[in-house]
């Protein structure tokens, strides 16, 4: 079965473009369109056919979209990833040109996209070509930046019209790039540009959910974590519930972002959206079972160094040093304890730890104000405060 011929793809095409109708167009140039999927759209030299229908600048676009089917068809994805980059530089400059217009953002959007894939895609057939990893991810996003900036440099106001409008989806893209490759410092200028865009609130929802979830993960590696509160809790709530999938990534990264302020989830929603790796954490945590707690590391580091959160996880142990050495206070029921006992209690529970380390371990508690008081070092002795010494770890 064959979607329609090819001369008739090219007519819709022309007719599209002579419309402006940015939405058909972004359909019908897309590598996920059901067009797509049939051999009679991938042809290695389009050039003849295409110039008889369409004319420029829109058969340069459509040939090079029709090279990329081509090559996809042959899995060659590095050839793939040359023709969706040069369809992309010659959109860009379509864009440019088009001073008082921005019908042509949907195309873009769609354009940009696929670019951002087939680098993916090239990613993997990189190796015995170049050894350099992420280099079509980094060239994928130069080409995305050059649309980004025609987008901010949009200075008009009524927005119906402003390019401005398609700013965070070529964000969310960027996002998605650098994260992959690990370059999430340069997300910091996408950020500004974006809340400082009048017209930020007016983003669909999914765009917004989608940036939220980005914004919320860099918040967590730069440890400022009631942002990532603030912008992960946002995506999770407003990711449709039927979206189960999406919720459950979120989740991954709220998770320990909670834990780590104070809040500890239920089993209920770990078991539904299936986290339940933390859910040992959470009781290690909350008892102070260090060595359950090393134990648990160990058996899912795969997943959690897999979700890049490993190192963010770990930082849970000094919530689980608190309990522990609140325990010992009850026990002893005393404000004075010695640093004796809580080094004993850290080696029943599988520490290999000193004194000196002991105290270095209540010093860092102290100084996150997990615990109220001081260290006698004459005396060898934690002196907590006798009105809340361990105050609750959520905060307001």
């Amino acid at each position: 079965m064959t979607f329609m011929n090819l001369a008739s793809y090219l007519q819709i095409v022309d007719r599209a473009w002579r419309s402006c109708d940015g939405f058909k167009l972004a359909a019908f140039l897309s590598v996920r369109h059901d067009h797509a999927k049939y051999k009679n759209y991938h042809i290695e030299n389009p050039q003849t056919i295409v110039e008889k229908f369409l004319s420029p600048p829109m058969d340069e676009l459509v040939i090079y979209h029709l090279k990329c089917l081509y090559a996809i068809s042959k899995e060659d994805y590095l050839s793939a990833y040359q023709q969706q980059s040069s369809l992309t530089q010659s959109f860009t400059r379509i864009l440019q040109s088009q001073k008082e217009e921005n019908w042509s953002l949907p195309l873009m959007s769609a354009i940009c996209s696929d670019l951002r894939l087939i680098a993916q895609q090239a990613e993997k057939q990189r190796f015995g070509v170049t050894e350099k990893p992420g280099e079509y991810l980094e060239k994928a996003a130069e080409c995305l930046m050059g649309c980004f900036r025609i987008c901010a440099a949009d200075n008009r106001t009524d927005e119906r019209d402003t390019k401005r409008k398609g700013m965070m989806a070529l964000v969310n893209q960027l996002f998605k790039v650098y994260f992959r490759i690990n370059k999430l410092h340069l997300c910091k200028p996408l950020i500004r540009a974006i809340e400082s865009n009048p017209f930020k609130e007016s983003f669909s929802l999914s765009q917004q959910i989608t940036y939220k979830y980005f914004v919320g993960r860099k918040a967590m590696f730069d440890s400022d974590y009631k942002t990532a509160d603030q912008y992960l809790t946002y995506a999770f709530e407003n990711c449709h519930k039927a979206s189960q999938k999406n919720k459950r990534l979120v989740l991954i990264y709220l998770v320990p972002v909670k834990m780590l302020l104070g809040y500890i989830p239920s089993k209920k929603v770990l078991e539904k959206y299936n986290v339940t790796e933390f859910w040992d954490l959470v009781q290690a945590v909350c008892q102070g079972n260090l060595k359950w707690f090393d134990e648990i590391m160990e058996i899912h580091e795969t997943f959690f160094i897999r979700c890049g959160i490993y190192l963010i996880v770990d930082k849970l142990k000094i919530i689980a040093y608190r309990n522990l050495f609140k325990k010992v206070y009850l026990i002893l029921n005393t404000h004075q304890i010695p640093v004796e006992a809580l080094k004993t209690a850290l080696e029943w529970l599988g520490q290999d730890v000193d004194l000196d380390e002991t105290q270095c371990i209540v010093a860092n508690l102290i100084n996150e104000g997990k615990i109220k008081g001081y260290i006698s070092h004459q005396h060898r002795k934690v002196v907590v405060s006798k009105q809340n010494p361990f105050p609750p770890l959520t905060t307001t």
